[in-house]
């Protein structure tokens, strides 16, 4: 959410240096380099021929807001009901799972008193 309003407050500027019909350069908040083919103004006054620039810059400007107004007090009854419904549903939704417990952990053995495996035995001679 915080970045959401971040970008949605924050101004950009977009650069492009076209040379003919072409992009060449795009530059976010500064001025786009170009290509180095600028016309040059000549040297002396007394050439009158000029040709005309190739290149041409253009600048668009994204403006954010200035004010963020958080109106709280004109949810109707159906947007409550979502949200208390959508968090309800969250919050449980990472509920732990409960470990298997085992009847047996707690469990005490009797003490053995005789070896009652060897009671039964009985031996082929």
């Amino acid at each position: 959410m915080t970045l959401v309003v971040l970008c949605s407050t924050m101004s950009y500027s977009f650069d492009m240096h076209y040379c003919g019909d072409t992009l060449v350069e795009t530059a976010i908040f500064h001025k786009a380099k170009g290509c180095g083919m600028e016309m040059q103004s000549p040297s002396t006054e007394e050439c009158s021929i000029l040709k005309k620039d190739c290149c041409n810059d253009k600048q668009m400007v994204v403006d954010g807001q200035d004010e963020i107004q958080l109106q709280v007090n004109k949810i109707t009854f159906d947007q409550q009901l979502f949200i208390a419904s959508f968090v309800y549903t969250y919050i449980n939704l990472f509920e732990s799972v409960n470990k298997k417990v085992s009847s047996f952990s707690l469990y005490r053995r009797p003490h053995v008193v005789k070896k009652i495996f060897k009671l039964d035995e009985t031996y082929l001679i």
